[in-house]
């Protein structure tokens, strides 16, 4: 996932373009991807898919000498900025030159989607550094009608319930914000593809806002087949885990969630929602209102780096996406194992040792295997399901799932198909 997210950092993102274009070639060499295309001016709830806009060179200069070069960093330029060419003073320019005072050497990120304007980007010390007199001021962009492209992976399962998994893919060379989603979805597309699938999946790699919007928009009859979901974001640093719970805050989404980063040694963070955010907060607008949580590590603003030439390749530890997609893959477990069973032999507990269910030898305490038959045979009389017992008992789903399978072989449970969750 670090690999990838090296490849695809040098690459201008926006929320339009190319640079989208040639991420999502790089996701779909990867996974099968459907990759579409939505002409701008396309009316999408309130709001409307934008011109497209390109960039190809940018600079300052002075004397001939290029003092801040778009192609050094594309974080020089404010993305979506308007097409200019000429010569101005420094005092004349300064108004469009953004740094970070706080930290000097780092560049800001900046954009400017929905209202014209030009600037650039650069580090307080360069700032600093500029001598008074006239500069060359150069942004070479286009913003005309194209379209807005997003990436879809649809992986059907057995049953036509979707899980949603989403991603935003609008950000230039940023790494925790943007590629960490981005590495993460696609390798996951890619375990899931190789898997056996209850559920079917759709992984939607979208620019942020503008691209949740437009999917809604579009796909009013899939909406009632979502039975949970997960925004992906920011999960490559060293923060722990943080979950923010769906706006209905009880949906199965958000108790796997819980379960399952409750459950790691290092527990995660819960946190309610909010309408701040990321693409959740579209998913979970009150005329959708969609079981989609969030998943991240340190959220929006939450560390220094954020929105800045600071968030690189280096913030990003390649075991903090491990331990990510872990915990989604886990939480995915939950969501394809969760079942509710049938108690046949519920007077008593059965004998389980002459099942080959339990160890020969009596005292001494009970194993978390066995003690996870014990709990699924004691909770399954209909009304529970797996993660029920799993939360009441604070055994791991993965114990308490295999310990139904088990029991349900040696006869003496019965799935309610009905009664999942």
């Amino acid at each position: 996932m670090h690999g990838f997210m090296g490849d695809l950092f040098p690459i201008c993102r926006s929320i339009t373009g190319d640079g989208v274009r040639e991420t999502l070639a790089a996701v779909a060499a990867r996974i099968p991807l459907e990759v579409h295309e939505v002409p701008s001016g396309t009316q999408v709830l309130d709001w409307t898919v934008p011109d497209e806009w390109n960039i190809r060179d940018a600079h300052i200069s002075k004397d001939g000498r290029r003092v801040i070069d778009f192609r050094r960093s594309n974080l020089h330029v404010v993305n979506y900025s308007e097409p200019i060419r000429g010569v101005m003073p420094l005092s004349e320019l300064r108004p469009h030159l953004h740094t970070l005072p706080e930290h000097p050497d780092w560049i800001p990120y900046r954009t400017s989607y929905y209202a014209p304007r030009w600037g650039f980007c650069l580090t307080q010390r360069q700032l600093d550094g500029l001598e008074d007199g006239d500069y060359e001021v150069v942004v070479d962009s286009s913003i005309a009608p194209g379209s807005l492209t997003y990436g879809e992976c649809l992986l059907p399962g057995d049953s036509t319930h979707e899980v949603l998994l989403t991603t935003h893919i609008c950000h230039p060379s940023l790494a925790n914000d943007n590629l960490s989603g981005i590495a993460l979805l696609t390798e996951l597309g890619a375990l899931l593809q190789d898997s056996e699938r209850s559920l079917t999946y759709r992984l939607l790699f979208i620019p942020g806002t503008i691209g949740s919007i437009t999917w809604l928009a579009r796909n009013d009859e899939a909406l009632s087949r979502i039975v949970a979901g997960l925004v992906v974001a920011c999960v490559g640093d060293r923060a722990r885990l943080t979950y923010k719970r769906s706006r209905r805050g009880d949906a199965l989404i958000d108790r796997a969630a819980t379960h399952v980063l409750r459950s790691k040694p290092e527990q995660g963070s819960i946190v309610d929602f909010i309408p701040w955010g990321w693409d959740e907060r579209q998913f979970n607008s009150p005329g959708f209102d969609l079981p989609v949580g969030c998943l991240s590590r340190s959220r929006e603003e939450e560390y220094d780096e954020y929105h800045s030439s600071a968030d690189d390749l280096e913030l990003v530890r390649p075991e903090s996406l491990e331990d990510a997609l872990s915990a989604v893959l886990a939480i995915i477990e939950v969501l394809e194992g969760d079942r509710s069973y049938q108690n046949l032999s519920p007077k008593g507990e059965p004998q389980l040792g002459k099942r080959g269910l339990y160890r020969s030898t009596g005292g001494g305490s009970a194993q978390v295997e066995q003690l996870a038959m014990l709990w699924v045979l004691n909770q399954s009389d209909g009304s529970n399901s797996l993660l029920d017992i799993a939360e009441r008992s604070h055994l791991p789903f993965a114990a308490v799932r295999t310990a139904a399978q088990n029991l349900a072989k040696a006869g003496l449970l019965s799935e309610i198909r009905e009664g999942r969750k």
